[in-house]
């Protein structure tokens, strides 16, 4: 264990009884870091009590033959083992896994159909949903893993369709000058679940560095255009990470909960909408997750 880690799990949980899901992790195994399931139950065992996971996709445990498009049914596959190891060891009270969301490239158009219907073969019980990045942005500083305006192409919406057709959710990634394109795609599939990741990302590095209070405007601008829209839901994740202008990551160690709220208290723009729930995540917040978000360990 690292002296980060071994300092990210000195904290008390505030509330030990609260029941939690985390609704987005992943499950990897990368040349900087590794974390699978011994991982994610040492984690469990801070002291919280964690109910249940949702695991989301991160490009691992594809499929090695076969046709291209079904290679990510080979992540379900896994995560589904996953979660029934976790179900079968009864020393695990946590619903590992509980929910599964998946990658499938919308933009194949009527092809995706049957790669969805491989995902719910692969996970009749835990499957829920796709998350396919549309994230892009002129600048090179920022990572661009989607073609431009790829919201409104017409593969992109014929693929989108068969979510509504399988009852699936869409988790939406993509950074805050896009939320726009997002709107218009949940004005067009009122029926479609759309879960955006990390408060629709907004960005403070590269040409948006320096320019907070601008780029709040055009977020908030954006995060309206979603509002009136009811099958939008917010996952309040991300926040204060490295794409958003903070140097967190930075620090030998992790920072503490007291120095998270006193730094967004005020909350810092971003947050202000949000920010009855806003005050209590952050309060609560642990280090081991705050290293993760300040070191942008997740996606």
């Amino acid at each position: 264990m690292s002296k980060l880690e071994s300092h990210a799990q000195t904290e008390t949980p505030l509330e030990p009884d609260l029941p939690i899901c985390d609704a987005h992790h992943h499950l990897w195994e990368r040349a900087s870091r590794v974390y699978l399931l011994k991982d994610l139950r040492a984690d469990l065992a801070s002291g919280h009590n964690v109910v249940s996971t949702v695991a989301i996709e991160c490009g691992y445990g594809y499929r090695q033959d076969g046709p291209e498009l079904m290679k990510p049914v080979g992540e379900t596959e896994f995560l589904e083992s996953i979660g029934a190891e976790g179900a079968g060891d009864a020393s695990i009270k946590t619903r590992i896994a509980a929910a599964i969301v998946g990658f499938a490239d919308l933009a194949l158009g009527d092809r995706v159909a049957a790669v969805l219907e491989a995902h719910l073969a692969a996970s009749p019980g835990r499957f829920r949903g796709i998350r396919r990045s549309t994230t892009w942005d002129a600048s090179d500083s920022l990572r661009s893993e989607a073609p431009r305006e790829i919201l409104a192409s017409r593969e992109f919406r014929a693929g989108f369709a068969w979510l509504d057709k399988f009852d699936l959710s869409f988790d939406a990634w993509l950074y805050h000058p896009q939320l726009p394109e997002r709107a218009d795609l949940a004005r067009a599939f009122p029926d479609v679940t759309i879960i955006l990741n990390h408060i629709g990302a907004p960005l403070g590095v590269g040409p948006y560095a320096g320019k907070r209070d601008e780029e709040y405007q055009i977020w908030r601008s954006g995060i309206a255009l979603l509002a009136p829209c009811s099958n939008i839901h917010v996952k309040l994740g991300g926040v204060g990470s490295l794409r958003s202008g903070y140097d967190w990551h930075e620090r030998a160690i992790p920072p503490s909960s007291e120095e998270l709220a006193a730094a967004l208290n005020p909350p810092a723009p971003w947050l202000q909408p949000y920010e009855s729930v806003a005050r209590a995540v952050v309060t609560a917040a642990q280090s081991v997750r705050a290293a993760a978000i300040a070191s942008s360990a997740w996606k």
